[in-house]
């Protein structure tokens, strides 16, 4: 597995335009004006684990970083700069991390990332913390839709309130949406998941992609995933999932509160480039990938640069 190609190698490689090199938005403004390609910005966060507020000035690790209000922020000024033309994702892993939680159980945190415009999320092991109960009653505050395919969740109160794919237009392009969640039997109570049933994640992903690819003629399609980027054994994550696709351009990540700098890209069974990626966790870091296509709506390239929050 080869690192995600860098923003200087590849304007170097493709263009030779040196004036080019450190601006990734004015490569893609240029581009599109020049009408010879169309832009995605697809705007990404996971793990965020209740992180209203920054951390404290004092933390030792963290200090002063994250919170809702300057992700926001950032956000705001990205869809003025790209015309409204970007996609925020979220990975899972919602709830659970500070008292908000405990004393709104999720609301807030549905509220605050509706306001925000959020497009999509999936579920993660922690958004089961008070039940399944609980997540349908916080699901009237988001005004996004939660996304798993390996979820069998028709015998539950979630039937019909997760969606297996989900198609957004975006700038004349279509996006299918799907996502992926761990196995919650050892991780989650059982009493919190109840009847939901765990399939395998590659098989299930391996016919939504086609579905959404081969059927539904998507542009781009994007795996919410809650799996892990990568285990010492042979555990079903991020990575070994990306070897086992077809049609997938990018996963977006969870579980494991990986910092990557840029996406992982990963050589699929089509012999064909599937993107690997993770923003840590508590939304100290907002992740940005640019994604431009030809007129026809065929990929040409895609860059990366994430947001210190």
């Amino acid at each position: 597995m080869k690192p995600f190609i860098d923003r200087r190698t590849f304007i170097k490689y493709f263009l030779g335009s040196a004036y080019l090199l450190s601006n990734t938005e004015c490569l893609a403004k240029v581009l599109e004006k020049q009408g010879k390609s169309k832009t995605l910005v697809i705007l990404y966060t996971n793990d965020q684990h209740s992180r209203i507020e920054p951390f404290p000035d004092n933390d030792p690790k963290y200090p002063g970083m994250g919170g809702f209000a300057k992700r926001a922020k950032i956000i705001k000024e990205i869809r003025q700069a790209y015309n409204n033309n970007v996609l925020l994702l979220d990975a899972g892993d919602i709830f659970q991390g500070t008292p908000y939680f405990n004393y709104y159980h999720g609301k807030l945190e549905f509220q605050l990332m509706s306001q925000m415009g959020y497009d999509a999320s999936t579920l993660g092991n922690h958004d089961f913390d008070l039940g399944i109960e609980n997540i349908v009653q916080q699901l009237p505050y988001a005004s996004f839709d939660f996304i798993n395919c390996n979820y069998d969740v028709s015998n539950t109160a979630l039937n019909k309130k997760i969606l297996p794919y989900k198609i957004i237009t975006k700038n004349g392009l279509k996006i299918g949406i799907t996502g992926v969640g761990i196995e919650l039997e050892g991780l989650v109570l059982k009493e919190n998941y109840g009847d939901i049933v765990y399939h395998s994640p590659i098989e299930k992903m391996q016919a939504i992609e086609r579905f959404l690819k081969l059927e539904k003629k998507c542009d781009y399609i994007i795996c919410l995933s809650h799996l892990g980027y990568q285990y010492k054994d042979n555990k079903i994550s991020d990575l070994i999932l990306a070897e086992n696709l077809y049609y997938t351009d990018l996963i977006i990540g969870g579980h494991t509160h990986t910092f990557l700098n840029q996406p992982i890209s990963v050589k699929n069974k089509n012999n064909a480039e599937t993107l690997v990626t993770q923003v840590g966790w508590a939304g100290i870091w907002l992740g940005q990938l640019v994604v431009n296509f030809s007129e026809c709506n065929k990929k040409i390239f895609q860059t990366n640069e994430n947001h210190r929050v």
